[in-house]
């Protein structure tokens, strides 16, 4: 199967220029996606252009991921309901250098093989190129009413939008022009949102170059409430352990919806689609297994943060998520609780107070765990909070010295799957 009826089958692509298809299926392709880098580090959201690459690669194609240093700091119109801040130059080059280390863990980069994979940063050809000559080169090629058309512009007329992000197509544009003449680039994808800047590319390319060029975008992920994909209560799910720990990004998957995730498992994972169709029919002859999540959370897990991790993650659910007892959190080391915890957020005690006991109502409305004591006393009436895994009655709220983990730590859970490890020192 080639790779764009396995994109359909995945119910991918959106839009498709005519004759892409046929390229893909004609030689080996040279393709690029634009990374835009307002942070250090990639998101969950960004996994769908870097399975793209991949899948491309494994195609045979060739890949260029894109770092956009230049277009980062003139702003992105499509999507956006508002004028963003733009990023000086330091901070995009701290960014861009995070982004590059993270697509070297998904991408072959080895030169040895005829489609090794490539980073550009389009900052490398804007850095000297005037804006009297790009008005002169560019600007000329494309009429203002194209520009207009499009309708990242259109979205943004009644709010407004600035110069700055009006020419943000153009800019985008001699991208792929620019790669079409220097790197034999023939192909460009992105989102559903990047239509009209990509295409905006190829008639640039058709009308300084007369050369073909080619392009398809994949649909944007939402989810099932209509809600972007990629955010949890805490923020973005980031690819960066330091800012989503790989517990935190094992949960994310696996607690997906179940309205939501056979999509999901279509779109991430590299299972061909029989297989996850397999998946998908033991999940709905048993859905409490949660099969689909647990085979998609595993897999994402250990592509962005290998098997180690994954270790870590399963090992921590099954202490959070299964029954455990008090001696099996005992005999856990100060190393492996704080392992195995990682991600679950924290608050701080005063072990000096627990000589006297600690009232845990109190403790928990004080660390805002709860909203107030009230609430405290009525979900430990209804069995909705347990202190080392062990649920607590009204007969039960002193906590003292007795009850730390390591002689430091308090693990208390509120609900089926919200925890805190308090720290006492």
């Amino acid at each position: 199967m080639n790779l764009i009826q396995d994109l359909q089958e995945r119910n991918l692509i959106q839009d498709i220029m005519p004759g892409t298809a046929e390229q893909l299926n004609k030689e080996m392709t040279i393709a690029y996606i634009g990374f835009d880098p307002t942070a250090d580090s990639l998101h969950v959201g960004s996994l769908l252009p870097i399975t793209l690459l991949m899948r491309l690669q494994r195609a045979g194609h060739k890949p260029i991921a894109l770092v956009g240093g230049a277009t980062g700091m003139i702003g992105d119109p499509s999507g956006k309901s508002a004028e963003r801040n733009l990023l000086d130059l330091a901070t995009i080059e701290h960014n861009c250098e995070g982004i590059r280390k993270q697509l070297a863990k998904f991408l072959n980069f080895d030169s040895a093989i005829p489609n090794a994979a490539e980073l550009v940063n389009n900052y490398e050809w804007f850095q000297s190129f005037s804006f009297l000559d790009f008005i002169r080169d560019i600007g000329k090629h494309i009429s203002v009413n194209y520009m207009m058309s499009k309708d990242s512009v259109q979205k943004r007329l009644e709010t407004g939008i600035s110069f700055t992000e009006f020419t943000y197509q153009l800019i985008q544009g001699f991208d792929f022009y620019y790669l079409r003449k220097n790197k034999n680039v023939k192909l460009q994808m992105g989102g559903a949102d990047q239509w009209g800047n990509i295409v905006t590319g190829t008639e640039l390319i058709r009308r300084k170059e007369a050369g073909d060029a080619f392009a398809f975008t994949c649909k944007l992920i939402t989810k099932s409430d209509g809600t972007k994909f990629g955010k949890s209560e805490g923020g973005n799910i980031w690819l960066d352990p330091a800012k989503t720990s790989p517990y935190q990004f094992y949960q994310f998957w696996l607690k997906l919806s179940d309205a939501d995730v056979v999509n999901m498992a279509l779109v991430f994972s590299f299972k061909e689609v029989a297989a996850i169709k397999e998946l998908v029919a033991q999940q709905e002859a048993a859905p409490h297994l949660r099969i689909l999540q647990k085979e998609l959370a595993k897999e994402m897990t250990i592509l962005v943060h290998g098997e180690e991790a994954y270790a870590f993650a399963l090992k921590a659910s099954e202490i959070l998520f299964a029954p455990t007892t008090l001696e099996t959190l005992q005999s856990l080391t100060e190393a492996q609780l704080l392992e195995v915890l990682e991600g679950v957020p924290q608050v701080q005690g005063s072990k000096a107070d627990l000589t006297n006991g600690v009232d845990i109502i109190t403790f928990m409305a004080d660390q805002k765990i709860v909203n107030s004591k009230g609430d405290a006393r009525k979900l430990i009436q209804n069995g909705g909070v347990a202190i080392n895994k062990q649920k607590i009655g009204l007969e039960e709220l002193t906590i003292t010295t007795d009850n730390l983990l390591n002689q430091k730590y308090l693990l208390i859970q509120k609900g089926k799957s919200n925890y805190y490890l308090a720290v006492f020192n």
